[in-house]
């Protein structure tokens, strides 16, 4: 609306970049096939979109021969969870003598690690561990990665693609205490609305199939609240942008997100 309004001579839309780590195994936090190229792919990011397959199609075999979203889900929780182990125990190794000598962040530390190691060994995610903000900060470092945010995307088939189905509701009564988000897509209705070439021609065919808009777009929009993020617009005659900014900014860091000199400025002025 705002590119309608000026006319500007380019339009920047805000991006999220989303990366497939396909090939992740059981086994594959020793290793077993590109397990630790895989796990250390994952580290990079910050969050997890963990797509699902909650579908039944006899022309599309599944690896292990049988549709159990949970199971599959339960694979890849146990192989983040035995890397997230192995690196808690290295840390505990470290900060333990520290912790014993008396040094107060030290001992901090070996007690949140430990709030870790109880919850890995139970089979939990360490997302399941709530620390206040000064804790946080103490384990930044860390980027273990069942710490990290996570959206499971139910991978439907058309006819579920408003209400889920099954397989969904076991999903869901699965991630109930993981303070997780949980997503519905039909991807083959979505790769036929791609195929659309008018706004007109896409939004005809949500409502044929009982939707009010895409599974990207709501992809998208669950992305951003999964990365605490929002955005605001600048406009005029050269440029309409988008930028992206995390929730909870203060106006002056939110608009040095534009120029870094603007939030140094800003700041002076603030505390003088």
């Amino acid at each position: 609306n705002l590119a309608k309004i000026d006319n500007p001579k380019k339009v920047i839309p805000t991006t999220i970049e989303i990366v497939d780590i396909a090939g992740l195994v059981k086994g594959a936090s020793k290793g077993e096939g590109l397990g630790n190229k895989f796990l250390a792919n994952i580290r990079e990011t910050d969050a997890i979109i963990h797509v699902l397959r909650c579908f039944e199609n006899d022309n599309i075999t599944h690896v292990d021969g049988t549709i159990d979203p949970v199971r599959d889900k339960e694979i890849i929780d146990t192989e983040l969870q035995l890397k997230d182990l192995e690196t808690i125990e290295s840390r505990i190794a470290k900060v333990q003598k520290q912790a014993v000598t008396g040094e107060k962040s030290a001992k901090r530390l070996f007690e949140i690690f430990q709030q870790y190691k109880n919850v890995l060994e139970q089979g939990r995610s360490a997302r399941t561990v709530v620390l206040d903000k000064e804790d946080r900060k103490l384990v930044r470092d860390l980027h273990l990665l069942t710490d990290k945010p996570v959206l499971y995307v139910c991978n439907v088939d058309e006819k579920s693609a408003v209400n889920g189905n099954a397989h969904v509701d076991a999903v869901r009564e699965a991630i109930k205490e993981e303070n997780a988000e949980l997503l519905i897509v039909a991807a083959a209705t979505e790769a036929d609305i791609a195929e659309l070439e008018t706004y007109e021609e896409r939004q005809m065919f949500l409502e044929e199939a009982g939707l009010t808009e895409s599974g990207v777009s709501r992809l998208i929009r669950s992305a951003y609240t999964l990365l605490n993020l929002e955005t605001y617009f600048t406009t005029g005659p050269d440029e309409t942008r988008a930028w992206t900014y995390t929730k909870g900014m203060k106006a002056p860091q939110a608009a040095g997100i534009i120029h870094t000199d603007l939030d140094r400025k800003s700041t002076r002025l603030n505390s003088s």
